[in-house]
């Protein structure tokens, strides 16, 4: 019950044990064309390119940024948190000139402080997370593409976290690029990044296109432009394996692509609107649970992530001795915290396979057993009330 990985659904645990196919057995491509379809509603988009990124989630966003950006461009952060701070850190890696617009831990950036970031650094690429579990705080992203393509730039937004588990609009956001992850609301294992570019995005990474020398045939032409740094994150090489042309840029994860097929197929069968109104269902039940105990939950409560709750550690207890009993006594994980917070607070994630009720009620009804333990008065059993009551609004 951490901010992620979470536990996968034994369905998709099944499908990843089926036998390997080669990248271009025509099964195989098939599965491809199914993976590329049950995306597009999961990311909230029309766009042809919406594929896998074969790695963890942080593959895709790599891949994302080096396929964007050139050394020197101007890449401007939108950055709440510790997942803000990696996308600066890989913005400078790849020699971008990399600007920031800020919001304390707990917070989130507003609308006009990104407007004025945009128009103050004239940036090529604006990058954000959508949902930040080292804060829990969920990016409000109406408006911020309309303000980017003002200005001539493109938007990157890493949904990692909340992909299948909250609303993602990635055409009503114009978003450019959209990153995600499994191990999370979508209830997989690390290791495959879905991922959906636009067509303004597509054309942009096109333009940067340079062929193998081993792959290179009567059809294939590079475009000119600045080749991209990177060859495995080389998003464009990565389309013409997807796409009609089906150049072998690398042997496809075969078992993470079974994996990630059978978790979307999880999703919409139980439908998306369903599926987000579960997680709010979970989110809100931690919350008053946690609140019913007499604890107190970090951040602001508008922009709360529903997935994931920050949980402040009471005065006198050994956060990690409380971790460590949750493991050893009830063989519940709850998660520990980052940089500034690292020692203040706790994370419970609700998401994907564990976002249930009798799950939630497992962990809260855990949390005050080890906290009575170690000596915390609590009213005994007022958050397992509690948050029984908030399952259903």
């Amino acid at each position: 019950m951490g901010p992620g990985p979470v536990n996968a659904y034994p369905r998709v645990l099944r499908a990843m044990a089926a036998d390997l196919l080669g990248q271009f057995d025509p099964e195989m491509t098939g599965y491809m064309e199914q993976v590329m379809a049950l995306y597009r509603p999961i990311f909230g988009t029309a766009n042809r390119w919406t594929f896998l990124i074969d790695g963890t989630a942080r593959a895709a966003i790599e891949a994302s940024l080096v396929s964007l950006l050139v050394p020197g461009e101007t890449l401007l952060v939108v950055n709440f948190g510790r997942f803000g701070l990696l996308l600066q850190e890989i913005g400078e890696r790849i020699g971008a000139r990399v600007e920031t617009v800020d919001a304390p831990w707990g917070e989130t950036v507003p609308l006009p402080a990104i407007a004025a970031a945009i128009q103050r650094t004239a940036p090529q690429v604006v990058a954000t997370v959508h949902g930040d579990t080292s804060t829990t705080m969920a990016q409000p992203l109406a408006g911020v593409g309309d303000l980017a393509h003002a200005a001539g730039a493109l938007l990157y937004v890493d949904a990692t976290a909340t992909l299948a588990g909250m609303p993602i609009e990635s055409d009503a956001w114009g978003a450019d690029i959209v990153t995600g992850g499994l191990q999370k609301c979508l209830g997989g294992p690390s290791g495959s990044a879905p991922i959906t570019i636009s067509d303004r995005a597509a054309a942009h990474i096109a333009a940067r296109r340079h062929v193998e020398k081993g792959l290179r045939r009567d059809d294939t032409a590079d475009s000119g432009g600045r080749r991209i740094a990177s060859n495995y994150f080389d998003l464009a090489m990565v389309m013409d394996y997807w796409g009609e042309r089906r150049l072998n840029h690398h042997t496809e994860a075969t078992t993470m692509l079974y994996g990630a097929r059978e978790c979307a197929r999880v999703a919409l069968g139980e439908g998306l609107e369903a599926r987000y109104a579960r997680h709010t269902a979970a989110g809100r039940a931690v919350v008053a649970g946690i609140r019913a105990m007499g604890l107190s939950v970090f951040g602001t409560d508008a922009t709360r992530m529903t997935n994931v709750t920050g949980i402040h550690i009471p005065d006198g207890i050994d956060g990690e001795r409380v971790r460590a009993r949750m493991r050893d006594e009830w063989e519940i994980e709850i998660g520990t915290a980052f940089g500034p917070l690292a020692g203040h607070i706790w994370r419970i994630g609700a998401m994907g396979y564990n976002a249930t009720r009798a799950k939630i009620l497992h962990t809260l009804a855990a949390l005050e057993a080890v906290l009575r333990a170690e000596g915390l008065a609590l009213p005994a059993g007022a958050g397992v009330k509690a948050a029984m009551a908030a399952w259903h609004g």
